[in-house]
C-alpha cells in the first residue's frame, strides 16, 4: 500500500511538472493577492471585473482540485484506501480554501452590481480559466482533430452568446400573438387597425339608418302632398 501511495504522488506530481499546471497555479495565486490585497479594498466597490476576476481565477482551481479529489474517491471505493495519502486531504484542503474565497468574493460582487451584470461577467470569465486550466493540466487538446476543436469552440460561443442575450433582453415581454404580427408585417401583409375597424362599422351602420328614415320621411312626405290635393 506503501509503494501504491507513493506511485499515485509521483503520478500527480509528474502531470503537474509535464503540463506546466505548476507555473498556472501560480500565476493565478499571485494575480489573486495582488487582486485581493491591493486591487479590491481600492477599486472593488466601483470596478464590477475586480471581484468578478477573484472568483474566476480561484474557481479555475476549485476545478481541478475537484477532478483531483474524485479521482481520491473512486480509488478509495474501489478498495484502495486514500485516507492516509497527504495528496488526498491536500486536495480536499485546497478544494475547500478555494470555494470559501469564491463565494465570498461572489457574494461580494452580488450585494453591489446588478445580477444581470455580474451572471453573465462571471460565467464567461469563469467558464474560460476553467478551460484554460482543463487543456493545460490533461492536454486535452492534443488528442483533438480540428473537427472536434472547432466544434467545442463554437458550442463554447454559442452558450455564451445565449447567455448574453437572456440577461440583455429579459426585460423585454412579447407574446406570440406580437410574433404573429411582426411576421405578418415582414411579409407585406396589411396593418390592421381594429379600433378604425370599429368605428368604420359603426359609421356605416349609422349611414345605414340615416338612409332609410330619409326614405320614410319623402314617402310621408308624398303621402301628406297627395291627401291635400285630393281635398282641394
Amino acid at each position: 500500500r506503501t509503494c501504491m501511495y507513493c506511485y499515485t504522488n509521483l503520478l500527480f506530481f509528474s502531470i503537474l511538472y509535464f503540463t506546466g499546471f505548476v507555473a498556472y497555479g501560480f500565476i493565478v495565486i499571485i494575480f489573486a493577492l495582488v487582486l485581493v490585497f491591493y486591487y479590491g479594498p481600492r477599486f472593488g466597490k466601483t470596478n464590477i471585473l475586480v471581484y468578478i476576476a477573484i472568483c474566476s481565477l480561484i474557481g479555475s482551481l476549485s476545478v481541478m482540485g475537484c477532478k483531483g479529489l474524485g479521482i481520491v474517491i473512486k480509488q478509495t471505493f474501489h478498495g484502495d484506501s486514500q485516507l492516509t495519502n497527504p495528496v488526498a486531504w491536500g486536495f480536499l484542503f485546497a478544494v475547500l480554501a478555494c470555494v470559501m474565497t469564491q463565494m465570498n468574493y461572489l457574494n461580494k460582487a452580488l450585494d453591489i452590481f446588478n445580477t444581470s451584470l455580474v451572471t453573465p461577467i462571471y460565467y464567461v470569465m469563469f467558464t474560460t480559466l476553467t478551460i484554460i486550466a482543463s487543456a493545460i493540466l490533461f492536454r486535452e487538446w492534443e488528442v483533438m482533430n480540428s473537427k472536434d476543436t472547432i466544434g467545442a469552440i463554437c458550442g463554447f460561443l454559442t452558450i455564451v452568446f445565449g447567455v448574453f442575450l437572456l440577461h440583455a433582453f429579459k426585460d423585454v415581454h412579447f407574446s406570440l400573438k406580437d410574433v404573429l404580427k411582426f411576421s405578418s408585417q415582414a411579409n407585406g401583409a396589411p396593418k390592421r387597425n381594429p379600433g378604425k375597424q370599429v368605428n368604420d362599422e359603426t359609421e356605416a351602420m349609422l349611414m345605414h339608418r340615416i338612409n332609410n328614415a330619409t326614405d320614410d320621411d319623402e314617402e310621408e312626405s308624398a303621402t301628406v302632398f297627395a291627401n291635400n290635393i285630393n281635398h282641394l
